[in-house]
């Protein structure tokens, strides 16, 4: 019985996770439309395909694995796909920086855990080192919600925060946890009960903050004298990647400071700014992006103090 309600279970788990996989094919069909990538990073897809490989090889390893290796294996074709269009589409610069990572993640770094698995590794510890590997970058990317919920708290509002993406991390890791349980793998189940647990935080935070109303950015002078910038409207595209900062008024403080663009090309330069992934399958773009909002906000305060 508890073999087939496990199998019921992670067929479920699999519709999830695939459904998570496809998310991104609207950013992408409109990539190809206009043959750009414009603001849009490569980085989020290059994890997650090292994520869904590193899975896919545990599936392979473990005799129980049919479920993980054929959601996995489904995700990491997906996300060499979006991988794909983006190094074809992108700017040259950005074509650069997004070749050498998938070079050394996707290529090397996931080439040496395959080599040294195979033939340096005894055979009774080959699944557990693999599953302690996917574990790991599972719960780094899990922990990423992590800033986008301060962004929340702080700003008191979930414009930051997608509903129907925090409610797929709570469901998706919710599956496979108990999945998990049934099947007694721990590699699996405490990556997810921890996106689980931050999945229940995202859903509670935004039931809190879901009918405040969106408060202008104010920027204090050193000087003593308040200066309210004009009311910025921060519009989100659906899966949060490329979001653009749209200034409805005037760009322009009191002074004539003007307000620092996003700067999303920060993203490379801190691993925790990863759109974290959700585990077995996709990622959480938003997070990196608000927490370049995050960023822009306190320099605008630095530099106006500047003034």
């Amino acid at each position: 019985m508890a073999v087939s309600l496990s199998f019921i279970i992670g067929i479920i788990g699999n519709i999830i996770s695939i459904l998570v996989f496809t998310s991104p094919i609207k950013t992408f069909w409109g990539v190809l439309k206009v043959k750009s990538t414009e603001n849009y990073q490569g980085l989020p897809y290059i994890t997650t395909l090292l994520s869904t490989s590193l899975w896919t090889f545990y599936g392979i390893l473990n005799p129980d694995g049919l479920l993980i290796m054929t959601v996995n294996g489904a995700g990491a074709i997906f996300q060499l796909i979006y991988v794909t269009i983006f190094l074809i589409y992108a700017p040259m610069d950005k074509k650069v920086k997004t070749g050498k990572l998938f070079a050394i993640l996707d290529v090397g770094f996931f080439g040496s855990v395959i080599v040294l698995t195979l033939f340096a590794i005894r055979e009774e510890l080959k699944l557990t080192f693999v599953g302690i590997l996917c574990s790991a970058l599972t719960i780094a990317m899990y922990a990423s919600p992590l800033t986008v919920m301060g962004l929340v708290i702080r700003m008191k509002s979930v414009d930051y925060m997608p509903f129907f993406l925090s409610f797929f991390l709570f469901l998706n890791a919710g599956i496979w946890s108990i999945y998990a349980v049934l099947v007694k793998d721990y590699f699996i189940g405490i990556p997810n009960a921890i996106g689980f647990v931050l999945g229940c935080a995202q859903l509670i935070l935004y039931s809190m903050y879901k009918n405040k109303s969106k408060k202008p950015i104010e920027i204090l002078e050193e000087e003593g004298s308040a200066t309210l910038v004009k009311e910025r409207a921060i519009e989100m595209q659906e899966h949060g990647v490329g979001a653009k900062v749209v200034d409805l008024k005037n760009k322009n403080l009191s002074k004539g400071v003007s307000l620092p663009k996003p700067l999303i090309k920060r993203l490379y330069s801190m691993p925790t700014k990863i759109m974290k992934t959700i585990s077995l399958n996709s990622y959480d773009l938003d997070s990196a992006w608000a927490l370049g909002i995050v960023e822009d906000i306190e320099a605008a305060e630095k530099k106006s103090a500047l003034v």
